[in-house]
């Protein structure tokens, strides 16, 4: 793997201050009548301002130009980027995809995203897209920015070198990154060929979930998320294109000049990564398996309380160790729809079929669970305690919404014969003998 170049802020929701030229953030007011440095001033607001303070979102950049110095945005041709989120076709069926293909031609990070699912709609701000990506070749004088919501990011291959308005970010597989609206980045690929996973959420922010009764530690620790320190680069003189999503439409503009120019900055709206092993797994030591809700690392909530719009699950190397215990998953018919993928390794549920890569899409009470071979095997297990190996991730993204598909998704890779993989289940039911 290769050696991560850059530094970090850690912590989740911190106020973070950070300056690439010491004494280029004002002291004791935000925007004064000029900047150190002759900087720019401005403020990016993730949420409204009138938001209660506990909920705020907001960072000020202090940059060598604004952003608002580019050419009208022009329309442009959206790719395999769904534009309606709120028209897509419906298939209620348990729903299987063989590993997404890499480009044959090349395709940079925004060329080689192509939406698979979702529900509701970016215009009214509620509502989540997941989409893949695959891509190998660098955005080159070249940035994107969504309008619509915010992006998680799951690498499944190759490594993500993801420079920011707010500073660099390396995120290789096994880590994710969120991106959160509005702010501007470029990706690059160090070690070639990328694929993976991408959760966008229109409304609310994503954040670590309530632990309750768990205590104050646990599951996806506070302190292990990054934040980027300030990076600029003040390159002019050249031909840069700005892409824009908005309301799922691709818009593109022009300006001569880097728009990660931003000196210093300070505020609590930014984009940081997580390393998915410093995830701190909670599980039975008795019986029984717990709900896969005891596996969230975010959650991006709705306005009912304790159900979210989407929920980022993983399934990480643990122990298993309950007793007189169906130890895979559950079968299950769900409120919610869970869409799954694999970033390495063999899934505990599946372990035939289900490939990095690929995916599965289990709709709102679509039956689903263990295949026939994984049944058999588990239930006639010894039950001693068994460690997942080190080398196996899956994930979920889970939402409260009914999703339906593109028409890509729809026609590219479906596993056909997903359905049989239950077809040998038989009736095992023997009535008890009573005396």
């Amino acid at each position: 793997m290769e050696k991560d170049p850059y530094h970090y802020q850690p912590g989740f929701g911190n106020h973070f201050s950070s300056e690439a030229v010491p004494g280029t953030l004002p002291l004791g007011q935000n925007s004064p009548q000029v900047c150190p440095g002759g900087l720019y001033a401005e403020q990016l607001s993730g949420t409204a301002f009138t938001v209660p303070r506990v909920y705020n979102q907001r960072s000020w950049l202090y940059r060598t130009r604004p952003s608002v110095c580019h050419s009208p945005l022009k329309k442009v041709d959206s790719g395999l980027i769904h534009p309606d989120i709120g028209n897509l076709q419906i298939d209620p069926n348990q729903l299987r995809w063989k590993p997404f293909p890499l480009p044959s031609s090349p395709t940079d990070w925004v060329q080689g995203l192509k939406t698979i699912s979702g529900a509701g709609h970016p215009s009214v701000r509620h509502g989540i897209a997941v989409h893949i990506y695959a891509a190998d070749t660098d955005m080159k004088n070249k940035c994107f920015y969504n309008s619509d919501g915010d992006f998680l990011i799951v690498p499944q291959l190759g490594t993500l070198d993801v420079n920011t308005e707010f500073g660099k970010l390396w995120v290789p597989p096994g880590y994710i990154v969120v991106i959160p609206r509005g702010i501007c980045f470029s990706v690059n690929l160090p070690s070639g060929a990328s694929r993976g996973y991408v959760l966008e959420v229109f409304g609310s922010h994503f954040k670590i979930p309530d632990l309750g009764p768990i205590g104050a530690n646990g599951l996806a620790n506070p302190r292990d998320f990054e934040a980027p320190v300030a990076a600029f680069e003040e390159r002019s003189g050249i031909e840069y294109t700005k892409v824009n999503k908005y309301i799922g439409q691709i818009w593109e503009a022009k300006q001569d000049w880097s728009p990660f120019n931003v000196v210093s900055w300070h505020g609590n709206y930014y984009p940081y990564r997580y390393n998915l092993a410093l995830f701190n797994a909670v599980n039975s030591v008795s019986f029984d398996h717990p709900d896969p809700s005891i596996f969230t690392v975010l959650t991006a909530p709705s306005n009912e309380p304790g159900v979210a719009v989407a929920d980022f699950v993983i399934f990480p190397p643990r122990w298993q160790v309950s007793e007189h215990t169906f130890r895979p998953p559950y079968y299950h018919r769900n409120c919610m729809s869970e869409f799954m993928g694999l970033v390495f390794g063999i899934y505990e549920a599946k372990q035939e079929g289900f490939l990095p890569g690929g995916a599965s899409l289990h709709s709102c009470m679509t039956p689903h669970g263990p295949d026939t071979e994984t049944f058999e095997k588990a239930s006639k297990a010894e039950l001693a305690p068994v460690k997942m190996k080190n080398d196996t991730l899956a994930f979920m993204f889970e939402s409260s919404l009914l999703m339906g598909l593109t028409p890509y998704a729809a026609s590219t890779n479906i596993d056909d014969d997903y359905w049989k993989c239950w077809s040998g289940l038989k009736s095992n039911f023997v009535p008890p003998t009573h005396k």
